[in-house]
């Protein structure tokens, strides 16, 4: 049987010399393209792409004219770098991600956050379309993540640790910032706009979970649920960034009423939470300390 060869493998095992040499060389192909160095990343998922239009754009890169990017395939996401700023604060937005279910292995999944930082971005900021398992929350809602739970992806830190990085064992007992938290939670209720606190859940995807598993993950504590962030978060802390993650709800959980999730759904709903979500967003960066 064939093994399978990803970014950085050698004979199919993670090669960390070889990952590495692949971040710096997408990192000298972004320089040379544009000069602009961002102090924070920003990520952004299914239909939340429209963010970009509050940033003074100074540069834009398509993932897939940086050689060793992977190029995401999956409808909403546009698939490029964007770089400006907003507020005086230097970004880089990433206008839609690569996930684990298109076919990347997880250390591909992570080459893009670990090029941001690399580039100069000290923190991360995350967002997703997510299902609700908490029946408080109604899609359109705002969930600032206080943890995650990860336990059912593959670890992004597996395999050979690329040192130049960050340490072997990464704590991640406070991975997601509390201040910054503390800052969307106040700026939601300042604004009117509905934000919760919560515990995310990452799943593999591509389909939707079951009602049983929902039930399940409600068990153990999930908020909500969907198919990219805690790895790339995982990443992020391991690289010593500061980290926070926003979801964006665009529908219940399977089983929690009786609607069938879809991915017109889910991007409908994001494109129409668009405008509360970049007043979040613009206000959480321009404030950050």
């Amino acid at each position: 049987m064939e093994e399978k060869v990803f970014a950085g493998a050698v004979s199919g095992r993670f090669d960390a010399e070889k990952h590495y040499g692949i971040l710096l060389d997408c990192v000298k192909q972004i320089k040379e393209r544009t000069e602009f160095l961002p102090e924070i990343a920003v990520v952004l998922g299914s239909g939340l792409g429209h963010f970009v239009e509050s940033m003074e754009i100074a540069a834009e890169i398509p993932y897939k004219d940086i050689d060793g990017f992977p190029v995401s395939t999956v409808a909403g996401h546009q698939g490029k770098l964007v770089f400006g700023e907003i507020g005086g604060k230097k970004i880089v937005a990433m206008q839609g991600r690569v996930h684990y279910y298109e076919g990347y292995d997880v250390h591909e999944v992570v080459i893009p956050i670990r090029v941001l930082k690399l580039l100069g971005a000290g923190t991360a900021v995350f967002t997703n379309a997510v299902g609700a398992i908490n029946t408080d929350y109604r899609p359109g809602d705002f969930v600032v993540l206080s943890d995650h739970i990860s336990s059912f992806m593959p670890s992004p830190l597996v395999g050979e640790n690329v040192s130049q990085l960050g340490e072997r064992f990464t704590p991640v007992t406070d991975l997601y910032d509390k201040e910054l938290r503390e800052l969307a939670l106040s700026i939601g209720q300042e604004k009117d706009i509905r934000v919760h606190s919560g515990v995310f859940l990452q799943v593999t995807g591509p389909q939707y979970e079951t009602p049983a598993e929902i039930r399940m993950f409600r068990l153990l504590g999930a908020d909500t649920v969907g198919m990219s962030t805690a790895i790339e978060a995982t990443a992020a802390r391991h690289m010593g960034m500061r980290v926070c993650a926003i979801n964006c709800v665009t529908n219940m959980a399977a089983g929690i009423n009786n609607s069938v999730p879809s991915h017109e759904e889910v991007t409908a709903t994001a494109n129409k939470a668009g405008k509360d979500f970049s007043i979040l967003l613009k206000e959480l960066i321009t404030r950050m300390s």
